[in-house]
């Protein structure tokens, strides 16, 4: 999965994109290399972002939904949005997934909305909104990937009672979302656990702080290897989709990864 960002502050390449025709191009080149998935997203997320309105959301993706969908009918494009109307848009310019980072918490009807709309639909794990989801009160657990996990299970239930059909559900335990360096490493470690809830697993580790503080790298860009190093072990042990900004780099590792395992007996 690619990141399309059409954001101007978003952690890692806010404000490359903001232009609509240099976003479609950006998703193109990613698709070219490789991106089975491109995921739009038109409000940062990164921590103490601020909220955006629902209108100049829909103005900054919509656009793009629409015309990579005319240039590319067949690449499958997931909207990265928390609100439900701009779910709704979005599928009806062409996206085919929505990817809700709130887990169904901002909007109480996001999974009857990807029911009507025969969407797919992602469901993460967080606490609170972006601007105060690394506060310490959010950062506390007894049991964390039981915890994340109960919440996954519960928020799926919820979306299949709404209407979704199982299969059209892939979850996500949230990187960088309400959880500390430690943390964040333990769910990597341990994915597999939350493979067992029996969903695709997607997991968005690119660039992300944990890996620069595991590297003492501050700069998002210089930690394309080690979100690679970290890209291979989710791969080995469960997560299906990897939601990545360095595609053409992840596309070559994925690659020689499942040939070496091939030849491997595994």
């Amino acid at each position: 999965m690619g990141i399309l960002n059409v954001t101007p502050d978003s952690f890692s390449d806010g404000g490359k994109y903001v232009q609509h025709g240099t976003a479609v191009d950006h998703a193109l080149m990613m698709i070219d290399n490789g991106a089975d998935i491109i995921d739009v997203g038109g409000e940062s997320t990164r921590p103490s972002a601020a909220e955006i309105s629902v209108e100049t959301e829909i103005e900054r993706i919509v656009p793009v939904i629409s015309e990579l969908r005319k240039a590319r009918p067949d690449i499958i494009i997931s909207a990265d949005t928390r609100k439900s109307r701009v779910a709704a848009a979005a599928v009806e310019a062409g996206a085919d997934i929505i990817n809700d980072i709130s887990g169904l918490q901002f909007s109480p009807d996001m999974a009857k909305t990807a029911a009507e709309k025969n969407a797919g639909l992602i469901i993460m794990h967080m606490r609170g909104i972006p601007a105060d989801m690394q506060d310490s009160k959010n950062l506390i657990y007894s049991d964390l990937l039981g915890e994340i996990s109960n919440f996954l299970k519960t928020a799926a239930e919820k979306a299949i009672k709404a209407g979704v059909h199982r299969e059209s559900i892939i979850i996500d335990p949230g990187l960088g979302f309400s959880k500390g360096p430690e943390q964040n490493m333990e769910i990597c470690g341990k994915i597999d656990r939350i493979a067992e809830l029996g969903f695709p697993v997607l997991a968005g580790h690119s660039r992300k702080s944990f890996i620069g503080n595991m590297l003492n790298e501050p700069d998002p860009a210089e930690r394309i290897w080690g979100s690679a190093g970290v890209t291979a072990w989710l791969a080995l042990k469960g997560a299906g989709i990897l939601r990545v900004h360095d595609v053409k780099e992840t596309f070559q590792l994925l690659k020689t990864l499942e040939k070496c395992k091939s030849y491997s007996g595994i």
